[in-house]
């Protein structure tokens, strides 16, 4: 048996043991402490309060996350937000046992792994960015099951398993759930289970996925100390440390420089096979790239804080993908735009550049996360968001039953359905968009004055406390589809602070205009300072110039590129029902049109060769039929590229021969072409 599928089976099986030991969460409460019972008080939600800084002797961080429910979506995001609520995130629970009324998160003797805080991890954030009372009363179920019955030796969640990896999921649930609600039952409850950890720890160490994951736990424990300074606290994330899987090492001396396959994997077989293929995890090496900057809130180095942008240099060099995703289909898969990314990579990426970006403020982080944000994350998902893909490709031009290209996955891994391959993404999925909403605005962290920092750019509310004043700020855009950001600045008294406005690499000419009058011009790749004394009904316009670009990739082929946006070939698509799912079902996607084009662009001027077409804005931004930009583009078809098995060859190396006749084709934003081509072989002049 190969090394994948000795790990898949683990998984199954561990979640097959779990539902057959489960019955212990019913009928063995006995042994459990129940929490106290106090009604929750509705607390006014983290609107206009001011976040909790940074607690000696950690390194504060540059900005500071704002609590759940400060910034609340509005516009083309709120309605990303609703068409989520209204799909599969919405009503996961009530047409998927693994989180339904059996789950072992509720007492029962479903599945009673990760699959329940997964879901969670998504479904709170949203239900309160949304202010969604269903929403809210289906996350409260779970939370109030993990509330009253924490054990008497500070154990959470259900008895069937110890495993810490669970756990450390549920705990950035909880966390989350205290900053929007207040529960004072949060704290005592995570400090209890914390303290039972450092003492359990030294005889059963971290393993397995946690072992790998352990800077997610790290993040709550800096989060517990913030609010309470116990200094055992400090100790018990130096004993993560030194448990867990050293991720700074592993890029020091990266050995994943080629494809991971199924035979590299087998020829690790032995007592290292886990530790090798857990190393090459494609979300493992996601969830790890905030480990350095995690972890030099607590060591304090310099050389922990540079972690994450050379783990991400790694990945581009040897793994990178147009989409701004790394490939991973399981296990890190090389540079090939026909390769695939777990969807659970995607959001865990993204989650990992959310917490970097607060801690070491570099700009290149906040473009990253956009680019995920409005490419790799919608592109995996359906319009509806009733279906996802496990993996998705940049050159994917079908999506049906067969076992290439992965390098470890199996048959369904991209189809779009209930579970496709495995059910990690169907649970975990939930909190792309979400977090990306909660992480639009944040506070300097550091400085002696409190000031705001404009992280990413979507059409959203901003309540929070500056320098002791309350301040409202409200974003209106149509970013990423349009280049203007208006910014309307309210304090509830005139209030001195610097706002901080980040200009991504790619937005060289970008200007600034405060109450009309232009600032100086912000240099790319920094966040402008604008320090003035701020008055209601102060405003602030961006224009970032949104010129396509192109961008060099596998074989020297090319990507194009507006703003953070990056544009596709839609191959046109029919869709074939494998099987319904309960309240959804699973589908293939065949090719109804050809694709299989190079392009006539030159790379010096790309401005001038590739005509730019903006429409009204539809209902779904990222859909096929309603995208509200478009670029034509002149290409040749390249017959001599072919797909087989329904996968499309490598990208040819370019520069390419080709004798078609030049054509005019229109490319889309890349999340809305579900069959697509994203990497093109360029013809010669």
């Amino acid at each position: 048996m190969s090394v994948q599928s000795r790990t898949r089976t683990s998984r199954r099986s561990f979640l097959k043991q779990s539902t057959l030991a489960g019955l212990t969460a019913v009928t063995g409460r006995g042994i459990l402490h129940a929490a106290s019972s106090r009604p929750l008080n509705e607390h006014e939600n983290s609107q206009e309060q001011a976040p909790v800084k940074d607690r000696a002797p950690l390194m504060p961080g540059a900005f500071t996350s704002l609590p759940l429910g400060s910034i609340r979506p509005t516009g083309w995001l709120r309605a990303q937000l609703e068409i989520q609520a209204n799909g599969l995130s919405g009503h996961l629970d009530e047409t998927w046992p693994d989180v339904g009324r059996n789950s072992g998160w509720l007492g029962g003797t479903g599945e009673s792994w990760e699959r329940g805080p997964y879901y969670l991890d998504g479904l709170v954030p949203l239900a309160y960015l949304l202010d969604d009372s269903k929403l809210k009363a289906k996350a409260q179920r779970y939370i109030e099951w993990t509330l009253t019955y924490q054990a008497e030796n500070g154990m959470i969640g259900p008895t069937s398993n110890n495993d810490w990896w669970p756990r450390i999921v549920m705990l950035k649930v909880l966390t989350q759930y205290q900053e929007a609600t207040g529960d004072p039952r949060v704290i005592p409850l995570i400090d209890k289970y914390f303290r039972y950890q450092f003492a359990e720890l030294p005889q059963r160490p971290l393993r397995d996925w946690g072992k790998f994951r352990w800077q997610d736990n790290l993040l709550s424990v800096v989060w517990l100390y913030n609010r309470t300074g116990s200094g055992y606290l400090l100790e018990l994330a130096r004993l993560l440390h030194d448990q867990g899987h050293d991720w700074e090492a592993q890029y020091a001396h990266f050995q994943f420089t080629e494809p991971v396959t199924q035979q590299v994997l087998n020829q690790h077989k032995g007592s290292g096979q886990d530790e090798f293929s857990l190393s090459a995890h494609g979300v493992n090496n996601g969830q790890a790239i905030k480990t350095g900057a995690v972890w030099s809130m607590v060591s304090r180095s310099p050389q922990d804080r540079s972690a994450v942008l050379q783990m991400l240099a790694e990945l581009d060099k040897h793994h990178g993908l147009p989409n701004g995703m790394f490939s991973c289909d399981e296990h890190l898969a090389g540079r090939s735009p026909s390769q695939g990314s777990e969807c659970c990579t995607v959001v865990e990426t993204m989650f990992s550049l959310e917490r970097s970006l607060a801690i070491l403020g570099d700009p290149a982080l906040g473009d990253r996360l956009e680019k995920l944000a409005f490419n790799a994350l919608p592109g995996t998902l359906t319009d509806d968001m009733w279906a996802h893909q496990y993996n998705q490709e940049p050159n994917q031009v079908e999506c049906s039953l067969h076992n290439k290209p992965w390098t470890s996955d199996g048959p369904e891994s991209n189809l779009f359905g209930l579970e496709p391959n495995f059910g990690c993404c169907t649970a975990n999925f939930n909190q792309g968009w979400p977090k990306f909403a909660g992480s639009l605005f944040m506070l300097t962290g550091s400085e002696a004055t409190e000031g705001v920092v404009a992280a990413a750019y979507a059409p959203c509310e901003l309540r929070t406390v500056v320098n002791g004043a309350k301040l409202k700020v409200i974003e209106e855009t149509e970013y990423p589809f349009r280049g203007t950001v208006r910014l309307a600045v309210n304090p509830a008294a005139p209030t001195r602070f610097p706002l901080l406005l980040r200009i991504p690499a790619w937005a060289a000419g970008t200007t600034i205009n405060v109450n009309g009058k232009q600032e100086q011009g912000p240099d790319a790749g920094t966040f402008a300072r604008v320090e003035r004394e701020w008055r209601a009904g102060d405003r602030v316009e961006i224009v970032f110039p949104m010129r396509p670009r192109i961008s060099r990739w596998f074989q020297d082929s090319v990507a194009v590129e507006r703003g953070p946006l990056v544009f596709s070939y839609g191959v046109g698509e029919s869709w074939v029902k494998l099987r319904d799912r309960g309240m959804t079902a699973d589908w293939q996607v065949f090719p109804a049109t050809g694709w299989n084009y190079a392009l006539r662009v030159e790379s010096s001027n790309p401005e001038a060769e590739i005509n730019t077409v903006e429409i009204p804005f539809g209902d779904v931004p990222f859909g096929k039929r309603s995208s509200p930009v478009r670029l034509k583009v002149k290409a040749r078809k390249l017959d001599a590229w072919r797909a087989i098995d329904g996968v499309a060859d490598p990208v040819p190396q370019s520069p390419v021969e080709s004798s078609s006749e030049e054509e005019t084709i229109e490319l889309i934003p890349y999340a809305a072409a579900k069959l697509r081509i994203t990497a093109f072989p360029h013809c010669k002049t």
